[in-house]
């Protein structure tokens, strides 16, 4: 008999909802980390439950803006090209993603997807008692210069195409609604429907602590392999091993890292996020706002003013790339005007596949281990949504959503645009 019902390797927003809904449904549940739930890329995002956020990287403009993305002093785009020579799967393959076609399909399945998150994170804030640490003011994009004005049409003409809800302002009514901001503005959009989260780390925090109330059981190790059998699961780390019905991989970007599960045989890449804290700043917004040009966020939130976002292709591993800190402290002036000396500063990991969707379902060739990772910029917003489904899973019961197109199994660059 095994030890537990399911074993849920990762403890970041993916991992515990998971755990928290398997625990609300009834199971034996253990979760396994060996850091504390939530402290990692969880712990640093743009804050933002981002229902509106369906559009992909994978854009046919990254292929004719790339030059430009990668060699201007003040791209949002960093790019290692040695990190791209060791890894031309993943690479060609988000570039096949880039297509039209592609593209819009895979924006299509975000919307789904998206549309379901905040009744996958509603029911879990209710148990966790974290209502406190919601904040519903909806989410501001702004555009400072005239091209980029223009440039947004598409997109959000493609957002409303897919049923998201937005409510486009004149700069003076953007002005009004953020009288912090000082850069020129030449386009806004309100996404009302939007939420920010407080604290992003303390909500995962809640969700575990709801979790061990119930019965739910955590083990602070490190897991290096599961080993799928004929009627369980074994997991084993340094120093132990346990045995499930079933195992769920959620370790993020450091999923393919752990052996005999299959997702170390899939192109799982690392999209690295830089963000900035002032401390004491955060009144100067009341809610997130997007800066379309600068590719960040500036979020209220309990520990000051967050400047998040960004994106720099290379290695997990690779130093800390001070560039993107700097780039983020000067566009955070240009952004807000007289910005004191950041107070802290850090580096996450988004787990990205070649196609910007997330990996869910039953691993290849077997229906013992589950695949929850891979959900780039929308783990926070998809956490809750991705638990469920994977709760359905272990159930036997049909998902009211199709996962096909996030099955591990997808051919993630398609030789042929959809």
């Amino acid at each position: 008999m095994a030890d537990y019902d399911v074993a849920i390797i990762g403890a970041g927003i993916v991992g515990t909802a998971t755990a928290l809904w398997a625990q609300l449904r009834g199971f034996r549940v253990l979760l396994i980390d060996p850091a504390p739930p939530g402290s990692g890329t969880s712990s640093g995002n743009a804050c933002t439950i981002a229902t509106y956020g369906c559009l992909p990287v994978n854009d046919p403009s990254v292929i004719t803006g790339l030059p430009q993305l990668l060699t201007a002093r003040d791209s949002p785009l960093a790019f290692s090209f040695r990190h791209a020579l060791r890894n031309p799967r993943w690479m060609l393959g988000f570039l096949a993603n880039c297509r039209a076609g592609r593209s819009d399909h895979i924006a299509g399945v975000l919307a789904g997807l998206l549309a379901q998150a905040d009744a996958g994170l509603n029911p879990l804030i209710e148990a966790a008692g974290a209502e406190d640490l919601i904040h519903a003011r909806g989410q501001l994009s702004l555009w400072s210069t005239a091209q980029g004005a223009r440039d947004a049409q598409s997109g959000l003409d493609r957002r409303r195409a897919l049923g998201v809800t937005l409510q486009e302002l004149s700069p003076e009514e953007a002005q009004a609604l953020e009288p912090g901001i000082t850069l020129p503005i030449h386009r806004a959009a309100l996404f009302p429907e939007a939420r920010h989260v407080h604290d992003p780390e303390a909500l995962v925090r809640r969700f575990h602590a709801a979790f061990e109330e119930e019965a739910g059981f955590t083990l602070v190790e490190k897991v290096t392999e599961v080993n799928a059998q004929h009627d369980h699961v074994i997991l084993r780390t340094f120093s132990s091993e346990v045995t499930a019905t079933r195992a769920v991989v959620a370790a993020g970007a450091f999923s393919s890292r752990i052996w005999g599960g299959g997702a170390e045989k899939l192109p799982l890449g690392t999209e690295r996020g830089y963000h900035l804290l002032y401390a004491g700043e955060a009144g100067r917004i009341t809610r997130p706002v997007g800066w379309g040009e600068g590719g960040f966020y500036g979020v209220p939130m309990a520990r000051g003013l967050r400047l998040a976002g960004t994106v720099e292709i290379a290695a997990i591993d690779a130093p800390k790339n001070q560039n993107r800190l700097d780039y983020l402290a000067r566009k955070g002036r240009e952004m807000f005007g007289d910005l004191p000396a950041p107070t802290s500063d850090w580096i996450g990991f988004r787990p990205t596949m070649p196609d910007s969707l997330p990996v869910l379902g039953y691993a290849p060739g077997t229906d013992r281990i589950i695949h929850a990772f891979g959900h780039q910029h929308l783990g926070l917003t998809l956490g809750g949504i991705t638990g469920r489904i994977v709760t359905d899973l272990l159930e036997g019961r049909q998902s009211n959503l199709s996962i096909e197109p996030l099955s591990p199994s997808r051919r993630y660059a398609p030789l042929r645009a959809r």
